[in-house]
């Protein structure tokens, strides 16, 4: 409605499922990943988080470079050797996290995880779905919390739950339960011993942060680390630092993170206004993850959406979360080295 859809950008279970298995075996440290694309981690002071050795682009630049196309393979490097959000999925959330953190820890990093399991995700849109009913998501939010345990992890907890609240996507009669499922799942992450939790807030292109700050304080924002904006979005850095301190000053001075995957040339600003969000042509990567930011209040960049992967079936792509190496190469190459 606003442009804030397509946040659910998270690879299938079979994906991941084959990631982990390889990443809990390969990823110790700066060591070549198995599927050929010696994938390294990146410098722990600038950045970090954990870098899958195994992840789609990983693989897509083996693949290249296999077949002798060694440009694209060097394009599509740019996107593999950064870390990028794990999205975890609905069916063993106690694997995949313990997967994940397990590997990350391994390599002396931090994990990257992405929570978007809400009951009524995505308003029916190209990422509908989550859990069926509030009880689902307590249990999953468990097991999410038991495979982390006491390993570091950076969670950006349910892009556009919140914002849908506001926007009028969800029903009303659908608030209360959320906002309920929203401070429990801060409150159950917040209690393991090195987890981050970053509670989505939108994006500079959807309102105002006056329509929002109230809603995030009843989700639990004061127990969370802070806020994350711009999640799967291309607003521009700058834009979204402005969003995010004008958001902070009204919940408590917190901090925030931005999603800076695709944001390189802004947002698309032809179309159809209601799905300029969805793979729009001519984005660009934008700024490499690191805690190394333009602004005290902001932790970190982050790239929480995998570039590379699908929106949605718009625009001639897949279907949301699926990799996607023609619109993958398009990223990098319009990127600046």
């Amino acid at each position: 409605m606003y442009g804030s859809r397509g946040a659910g950008m998270r690879a299938s279970t079979a994906v991941l499922g084959a990631a982990l298995l390889i990443a809990g075996c390969s990823s110790g440290g700066d060591g070549d990943n198995e599927a050929g694309a010696k994938i390294t981690q990146q410098p722990r002071s600038s950045d970090p988080f954990w870098v899958n050795p195994d992840g789609n682009a990983a693989r897509q630049v083996a693949a290249y470079a296999k077949s002798g196309k060694d440009s694209d393979a060097e394009q599509i490097r740019k996107i593999a050797e950064q870390p990028t959000g794990e999205w975890i999925g609905p069916e063993n959330p106690q694997q995949e996290a313990q997967g994940f953190t397990e590997a990350a820890d391994k390599a002396g990093r931090t994990a990257l995880l992405v929570l978007y399991d809400i009951p009524h995700r995505d308003c029916g849109q190209y990422s509908q779905g989550g859990a069926a009913d509030g009880d689902a998501y307590r249990a999953w939010i468990d097991g999410v919390a038991a495979g982390i345990g006491d390993r570091p992890a950076t969670i950006v907890l349910e892009p556009d739950a919140v914002l849908h609240l506001v926007d009028g996507c969800t029903p009303e009669e659908f608030h209360e339960e959320r906002y309920d499922l929203l401070k429990g799942a801060i409150t159950k992450l917040k209690s393991l011993k090195n987890t981050k939790v970053y509670l989505d807030a939108g994006n500079a292109g959807w309102g105002h942060p006056d329509q929002i700050f109230q809603p995030l304080q009843w989700a639990g924002i004061a127990q969370a680390d802070g806020f994350a904006v711009n999640v799967s979005n291309f607003y521009s850095t700058e834009d979204s630092i402005a969003y995010g301190k004008e958001l902070s000053a009204k919940v408590g001075g917190k901090h925030f993170v931005i999603d800076t995957s695709r944001n390189g040339n802004g947002p698309y600003t032809a179309g159809a206004e209601d799905e300029r969000w969805c793979n729009p042509p001519g984005r660009a990567l934008g700024e490499t993850p690191t805690t190394k930011t333009a602004d005290p209040l902001v932790d970190a960049y982050l790239w929480v959406k995998r570039p590379g992967e699908s929106d949605g079936t718009c625009k001639g792509g897949p279907k949301a979360g699926d990799w996607w190496p023609t619109y993958a190469l398009k990223l990098a190459k319009a990127s600046t080295p």
